[in-house]
């Protein structure tokens, strides 16, 4: 099995890349940005807590997203593994997938990274607030907020996988194309 954190800060491309991924190599998506929209379109508990904290830009607790991220692996039998787009995104929940991968008797394969500048980030954001409705997408402030939570929070993440000898950095700047062939270069190498 081969699990990838795919991290990056919103704009990346991690959407994009992940679905491409899990077309070539089978593996599972699982975004917890998708799975908190999808709760907060559906008005459940889940979706109303998130709400409060996304539409300011804030990271969900820990503890609600790592809860909610074990249902969703769970809900699989018998994948080829999973990537996981949007978590950990701190060291906490990183050590908390470590600890809950173990007891289902796998590991985080590898962190890969989108490196992008802060201004590409934005441009993208802004297209995508127009091409696919995304509110958080729209307003500067919250885009700003956001990058600047990652920068802080989320960032450091890549520290605690760089250390196990399993943080990936690759350039998040091109054509689509051009850096789903780096992303695949680095799970082919983890495949062998």
């Amino acid at each position: 099995m081969i699990n990838l954190v795919l991290f990056g800060p919103p704009g990346a491309g991690k959407g994009t890349q992940s679905e491409r991924i899990v077309e070539k190599y089978g593996l599972i998506h699982l975004s917890t940005g998708d799975v908190f929209r999808a709760n907060m379109k559906e008005e459940t508990e889940l979706g109303k807590l998130a709400k409060q904290y996304i539409s300011k830009g804030e990271l969900v607790p820990d503890e609600v997203t790592i809860n909610m991220l074990k249902e969703e692996v769970l809900k699989h039998k018998n994948p080829k593994g999973f990537i996981f787009d949007g978590f950990p995104r701190t060291a906490k929940q990183a050590k908390a997938l470590d600890i809950f991968m173990e007891e289902i008797g796998s590991e985080v394969s590898q962190m890969i990274s989108l490196d992008v500048e802060k201004e590409e980030l934005k441009k993208r954001l802004a297209k995508r607030a127009i091409d696919s409705g995304r509110e958080d997408d729209a307003d500067p402030e919250i885009i700003e907020n956001r990058i600047k939570v990652y920068q802080a929070e989320t960032a450091p993440v890549m520290e605690y996988y760089d250390k196990q000898g399993k943080w990936t950095k690759v350039d998040g700047i091109g054509e689509i194309d051009e850096i789903t062939e780096r992303l695949f270069e680095v799970i082919d190498k983890l495949i062998k």
